[in-house]
């Protein structure tokens, strides 16, 4: 497997850092953590426990650019090395991003979000290239 498809992988697997990072949140809430209806509960939610949700939306929402970016940069044998280097690059300001949201340093979170962003572009900016 290549490392844009571990970064992939990563990438799937980073909004449930952040979702189980919440349930000591939802736990605090009256009535301990709702299995029975989680959203409604993660609706409620203020502060910490809040950015936590957010930070799991997003990384969510992240995931519908990055990965057509690294399947694309594979399929049109797009540059290994830069091809990896950007997925690496986007997997770090993806972390930062949530580490960011849930310090509630916003700017620093625009900045992450920047990067990853500018790593998705770079991928098919790479994709471009390789297809002449």
């Amino acid at each position: 497997m290549t490392v844009p498809f571990w970064c992939l992988l990563i990438a799937c697997f980073l909004p449930y850092v952040w979702s189980f990072a919440a349930v000591p949140e939802r736990s605090k809430q009256p009535g301990g953590m709702d299995n029975k209806n989680p959203r409604a509960q993660q609706a409620k939610l203020e502060g910490r426990g809040a950015r936590l949700i957010g930070a799991h939306k997003n990384a969510f929402e992240a995931i519908a650019v990055f990965a057509p970016a690294v399947i694309v940069a594979h399929l049109t044998h797009a540059d290994p090395s830069w091809s990896a280097t950007l997925a690496e690059i986007w997997v770090v300001a993806r972390v930062l991003h949530g580490v960011f949201y849930v310090a509630d340093l916003d700017a620093l979170r625009s900045l992450a979000f920047l990067l990853g962003f500018g790593c998705d572009i770079g991928l098919f900016v790479l994709a471009v290239r390789a297809t002449g």
